[in-house]
């Protein structure tokens, strides 16, 4: 049979355009594909000089903080006979009280003030925070408890340092898991008030203070999942001083990244509760917001919710049905039964 000759015409032609379509994608997908990582070098290359100029204007701790360990504190109207409760504190700058000006602004001073006042008992505080310190010098200062006065409830307040140094929620998490389960063989009760939305300080300029939000929640959530999971509960610290900060600076220590005595009194005012609780004394509770509940929920949810809810505390649940899989978690806001010293 003889081709038609139009026939084979049109298949060219086709063909040809088929070829420029092939050639004008490769094209676009090739200046996308560019484009996409010129930007990303471009971006990374920002937020590196950002790094720099956040490090100039957040200067280096040049004194120690007050010293707030191996103290015993006594609420007014409390006997100093009875036998102290003894409570410790772990982790970094924030639990060590730099930007306090005095032992009795530290939170571990203020806590323990607040929860003598509800034991009516008066509270030794062991502090081995470090101004610095990452979630891989936890176990160092683990090791650093009085064996004789073991915490009854232990405090851990970390992880701004690693989002600081961009260490991973895996790698830190790791050795915080480690603590929380020695810590809980030996009978402590523990707290871990899990990192701080960074992308609330000041100092930090954009786009270095989003990413720096987006990497706090990151750490708080897999801390949340990580504590609760070893057998611990947090509190979510979340931007809870941010919107405060923005209208109160004597909220802000001198360096206008760590709190001031004040600030350290709004973190109190947060965790009390929880460590009442701890304790077996009483609180009350409720949901941590109008939009969630106190039903118990897969721990990785509860802990999404949280981190943008500060002050919430999620703590594991005993699954009721076998159709409850993986660890259980309740997500709450605790307030204590009484009131609070002002």
């Amino acid at each position: 049979m003889t081709p038609d000759p139009r026939r084979a015409a049109t298949a060219a032609w086709r063909a040809r355009l088929a070829d420029r379509r092939v050639r004008r994608a490769a094209l676009w997908g090739g200046a996308g594909v560019g484009a996409g990582v010129a930007g990303l070098g471009g971006l990374a290359g920002l937020l590196v000089l950002d790094t720099k100029i956040a490090r100039r204007r957040i200067p280096v701790a040049a004194v120690a903080p007050p010293v707030s360990h191996d103290t015993v504190w006594t609420a007014a109207g409390v006997s100093a006979r009875r036998p102290p409760i003894h409570i410790a504190l772990l982790g970094d700058s924030t639990a060590a009280g730099y930007g306090a000006k005095s032992e009795r602004e530290t939170p571990a001073a203020q806590l323990a003030t607040q929860i003598s006042l509800a034991a009516r008992r008066p509270v030794h505080v062991t502090n081995v925070a470090v101004v610095g310190a990452q979630s891989s010098q936890l176990p160092d200062q683990l090791a650093r408890l009085d064996a004789r006065r073991w915490p009854e409830l232990a405090l851990i307040m970390i992880g701004a340092n690693d989002v600081k140094d961009r260490v991973s929620p895996a790698d830190a998490c790791r050795h915080l898991d480690a603590v929380v389960r020695d810590l809980v063989e030996r009978g402590s009760e523990i707290i871990v008030s899990t990192c701080p939305d960074l992308g609330t300080v000041a100092p930090l300029p954009q786009p270095l203070r989003f990413f720096a939000r987006r990497w706090s929640r990151q750490m708080a959530r897999a801390q949340t999942v990580t504590v609760v999971q070893a057998g611990g509960r947090t509190v979510s610290m979340a931007d809870l001083l941010g919107p405060i900060f923005a209208t109160r600076k004597d909220l802000f220590a001198e360096d206008r990244f760590h709190p001031s005595a004040e600030g350290y009194a709004e973190a109190v005012r947060a965790l009390l509760p929880s460590c009442l609780d701890a304790l077996g004394l009483q609180t009350r509770a409720r949901s941590a917001s109008a939009f969630t509940t106190r039903r118990m929920k897969p721990v990785e949810k509860a802990a999404a919710q949280a981190v943008s809810r500060p002050g919430a505390e999620v703590v594991a649940a005993e699954p009721r049905t076998p159709w409850h899989h993986g660890v259980q978690a309740r997500l709450r806001r605790r307030r204590p039964a009484g009131g609070l010293v002002d």
